[in-house]
């Protein structure tokens, strides 16, 4: 039969699916609870092909096979970002919680874009935020919502303060609006630019490599058509804290928006220890954080918050006869980003805050912390290798005295094959290093200086 009755006593034309359903939700159940496999990686698409044949046909493969497939072909074929020694880029360790919870929030199928419809799960979302808000420093009056990723969170934050710019100042300059930041923001600043149609005003950094009130003051001596600073709470790159309060007095004396990427390293807002690195945020604009980086949350998470959300709701409000009639108490998700259709996508990690509490979480970001300053240390104590910053989060950049690029990419490469450690090189002023970057509380200091000792 090609239909079979569904759970409402109605012909669904997908048959019985229960025991699909039933062996798809083991497969997670176990996946969670499982350490991950280090080994697992990419491979080219034409061994794809070759091992996993053709998936997608006329009558299906059905679900046994298709879950098969996945547990032995795909998934292998994917990088585990949850291992303690994948150090590489940002990587990502949610908690079992909100891993299942994620699961939770799929089946739950809420639209998350308005409060008609998904008023229960965007009034969690918003008690996750306003934790973020409260780090902040920032009055309770302050919001957002969860976007994807950085990415998004940049480019709404950005062109709700070209909106607010171009109102502000009575339209747009003559020669186009331009964005200041320096060559250390994250790409998809730039990006941003370029889909905004706006220039980007490179500022230069001083000799630690951060953004300075002195470097953006000279930077904007001669322009008038500057609407947003990006500065950064952790670079990618190097964990670098831009100096925020003095770009922030910079923005003020100017009138200017100050945006805050702190995508990797706003989570260290949480922690006491380097509290004092983040002095000045509480006078930014907007600032995105990625719980999918070090808020210990699984992807695709990014909280963008607005010091005054009714800013972002002047750029980002869309209109329609279905929508204008929408209960405007609390504000929309689809009113603070570019997006409407949207998945409740913040649950997951106001599930793990709320089983687990706000402390753990704080305990979990200073363990970062201090498992990559106990291995700074050994990197400063061996005579083979050489510290080449000091770390301000939880990323190291580091480099074995005598090598060149070749040899650290075959280290890398060796180590990432055998599953033993991912470290990959880097750039830093210039200059071929190794990059650390410790995001996992799980991961164990004396595990990492261990492998580094092969570096002699």
């Amino acid at each position: 039969m090609m239909s079979e009755i569904g759970s409402r006593g109605t012909t669904s034309p997908w048959g019985d699916e229960r025991d699909v359903v039933s062996a798809a939700v083991a497969w997670a159940a176990q996946r969670v609870l499982r350490p991950s496999d280090p080994r697992t990686t990419a491979r080219p698409a034409s061994e794809l092909a070759a091992a996993a044949g053709k998936t997608i046909t006329a009558s299906g493969i059905g679900g046994k096979a298709a879950l098969s497939l996945f547990d032995q072909v795909l998934e292998p074929a994917t990088r585990a970002q949850d291992d303690v020694l994948n150090l590489a880029y940002i990587p990502s360790a949610p908690t079992n919680a909100a891993i299942a919870f994620d699961l939770v929030t799929s089946a739950a199928n809420i639209f998350g874009g308005l409060w008609e419809s998904g008023a229960g799960a965007i009034f969690a979302e918003n008690e996750a935020l306003a934790w973020i808000v409260q780090l902040l420093g920032w009055p309770a009056t302050a919001g957002g919502c969860f976007v994807p990723g950085g990415t998004m969170g940049n480019l709404s934050a950005l062109a709700a303060a070209r909106a607010y710019a171009t109102h502000c100042r009575g339209g747009r300059p003559k020669g186009g609006w331009r964005l200041a930041c320096t060559t250390e923001v994250h790409s998809s600043i730039r990006a941003a630019a370029r889909i905004l149609d706006v220039g980007v005003l490179e500022v230069g950094l001083d000799d630690r490599g951060h953004l300075t009130g002195s470097e953006l003051r000279r930077a904007l001596a001669d322009t008038d058509d500057v609407f947003a600073v990006v500065g950064t709470a952790g670079t990618t790159n190097a964990g670098v804290v831009d100096d925020l309060d003095d770009v922030a007095d910079v923005c003020a004396e100017r009138a200017l928006w100050l945006h805050v990427d702190g995508a990797y390293g706003g989570a260290g807002l949480a922690a006491p220890s380097v509290r004092h690195r983040f002095v000045g945020i509480e006078r930014a604009d907007s600032f995105i954080v990625d719980p999918h980086k070090w808020l210990f949350a699984p992807y695709d998470c990014c909280a963008l918050l607005y010091r005054t959300p009714e800013l972002a709701r002047a750029a980002h409000a869309q209109h329609a006869s279905y929508l204008d009639e929408i209960d405007r108490e609390e504000w929309n998700p689809a009113d603070l980003a570019i997006h409407l259709s949207r998945r409740a996508r913040g649950l997951p990690l106001w599930f793990s805050l709320a089983t687990h509490g706000t402390d753990r979480y704080t305990a979990a970001i200073e363990q970062s912390i201090a498992t990559a300053a106990a291995v700074a240390d050994a990197i400063r104590h061996s005579p083979h290798l050489r510290l080449v910053k000091e770390p301000e989060l939880s990323v190291i950049l580091f480099e074995r005295s005598g090598w060149n690029e070749a040899e650290y990419r075959a280290w890398s490469q060796r180590n990432a094959a055998e599953g033993v450690i991912l470290c990959l090189p880097t750039r830093w002023q210039g200059r071929v290093v190794l990059r650390l970057a410790f995001v996992n509380p799980e991961t164990a200091a004396e595990q990492v200086i261990e492998v580094l000792a092969s570096l002699r």
